[in-house]
């Protein structure tokens, strides 16, 4: 029997866990033992936003129930702080105690990066009274706690995550204002027209922006000040302005590490008994700081490490970013920061800023290669399905941007007509072949494939789809996916 120790117990490290005991359910291959720093279960960090928001419960993000690691043979240790890693006595360190493993995988996430405001920081490197990262269970506490309705509160970061939770402080009542020091929002995603299109939408549901200066001071009970001289006022900083891989364990064990812990495409650092996935690894076709990536490397390196499939290697991701808040429906993915008149792409763009509508479909030989929707849903829908599948565009290309064209060869959408490995549900990386799955293992109702799958309990966004595959299923009851 082989000794795996995961590093690790967010998001990453759980999945790894459940993949390896998919395919080793006894243990009978592998003795897996999961290391956590935080002292509660696992939870969904992509729903942390409906926490905030109050439309979910922290229970409800859980990933797993507290009696998994029972039932799954997992030896799951929480609260305790990795201190070292012995490569050559192949240990790890935990607090006072030592670890032993054959092979070692490092989950362990990224931090959030504070910018180099004054105030924001205490004279001890802690964040300052009224200062609170948007990162973990425990920081929605504190947010939640001290955001009550009318409370002013400025959100530091106008990326996905900064945007999410401006949302749900929004629902709140407080009163929110991004601060983002780039000219238009999540920039990593959008160009400047989508940028716009979407701050417009968010100020009618409550939320201001000051774009294009960064923060240059924070006085606790007072606010932010600006470059451009101007005030914020804030009883509550909410600081979202990215993360950084967590690499200290790896460059203590003396692993190759540049912005992450170098892998390659079997998920091996430089030792090749050590692996990394998720946000603390760098590999040549991951996007950073998105759990797609995370949850596609733990299946390959489960049957890696489960000796199910010793070849199995990750090849990339391809990437659907949606902005989860409520009343606000976007899609980015590919890429989507090509101008108009590009001589090597086809490139279309449609705005209506007064209902907040915008679509920009990227095209090279007739197959979506990047695109931005904005509060167009079946647009999205289509356009998504189009990417997923690499199925060629339809020739009319306004009746796509507008939500009027199915994708070709998808036989009006029909669930029979799905690959198993379509991601039906993003927020909890969901294929349709997991859907089937449980359906066969007696999962046979809409909130029995939700408790099995976690389908439709993020955004709300696949209900609609999870709903046409029950019924699919009731109708037809397939042997196969």
């Amino acid at each position: 029997m082989r000794n795996v120790v995961v590093v690790g117990y967010g998001m990453a490290g759980a999945r790894l866990a459940d993949e390896v005991r998919r395919r080793d359910p006894g243990g009978e291959r592998v003795a897996l033992t999961v290391l956590g720093d935080e002292p509660h279960p696992a939870y969904n960090r992509v729903l942390l936003s409906s926490v905030v928001a109050g439309s979910l419960t922290p229970d409800a993000v859980r990933l797993h129930a507290p009696d998994w690691a029972a039932k799954h043979h997992v030896d799951l240790r929480l609260g305790g702080a990795v201190t070292k890693v012995d490569r050559t006595r192949r240990v790890v360190h935990v607090d006072d105690t030592e670890v032993p493993y054959d092979a070692l995988v490092l989950a362990t996430g990224s931090r959030p990066w504070v910018p180099p405001t004054p105030g924001l920081l205490d004279g001890n490197g802690a964040l300052a009274p009224g200062v609170v990262a948007f990162r973990s269970l425990d920081d929605c506490a504190r947010i939640v706690a001290e955001a009550s309705p009318g409370t002013p509160v400025a959100v530091l970061g106008g990326g996905l995550l900064g945007l999410e939770a401006a949302r749900g402080l929004a629902g709140r009542g407080c009163l929110v204002t991004v601060v983002h020091p780039v000219g238009h929002l999540m920039e990593r995603q959008l160009d400047a027209g989508a940028g716009r299109v979407l701050a417009r939408t968010l100020q009618g549901l409550g939320i201001e922006f000051r774009l294009g200066t960064p923060a240059s001071r924070y006085a606790p009970g007072e606010g932010l000040e600006l470059a451009d001289g101007t005030h914020v006022p804030a009883d509550l900083v909410v600081v979202s302005a990215g993360v950084r891989a967590e690499t200290a364990l790896a460059e203590q064990a003396g692993l190759d590490v540049d912005r992450g812990v170098l892998v390659d495409d079997a998920l091996r650092t430089s030792d090749p008994r050590v692996h990394a996935l998720g946000d603390c690894a760098q590999h040549v076709g991951t996007v950073s700081g998105l759990v797609q990536p995370a949850w596609e490397q733990a299946a390959v390196l489960a049957d890696r490490l489960t000796g199910v499939a010793p070849a199995a290697r990750y090849a990339g991701t391809t990437v659907v970013t949606r902005l989860k808040a409520r009343d606000v429906d976007l899609a980015a993915l590919g890429d989507a920061h090509v101008e108009v008149d590009s001589p090597d792409a086809e490139v279309l763009c449609f705005q209506d800023p007064a209902r907040g509508r915008y679509a920009k479909l990227v095209l090279r030989d007739d197959r979506v290669t990047g695109a931005i929707v904005l509060g167009a849903p079946d647009a999205a829908a289509a356009i998504v399905q189009l990417y997923d599948r690499g199925l060629p565009a339809p020739t009319d290309r306004l009746a796509l941007l507008l939500g009027r064209a199915l994708p070709a060869g998808a036989a009006e959408a029909s669930p029979a007509d799905l690959p198993a490995s379509a991601v039906v549900c993003r927020c909890n990386t969901v294929s349709k072949g997991q859907l089937v799955t449980a359906w066969r293992a007696g999962a046979t109702s809409l909130s029995a494939i939700a408790d099995a799958t976690r389908a439709s309990t993020g955004c709300g966004g696949c209900r609609d789809a999870v709903c046409g595959i029950v019924d699919w299923l009731a109708a037809s009851q397939p042997q196969s996916a």
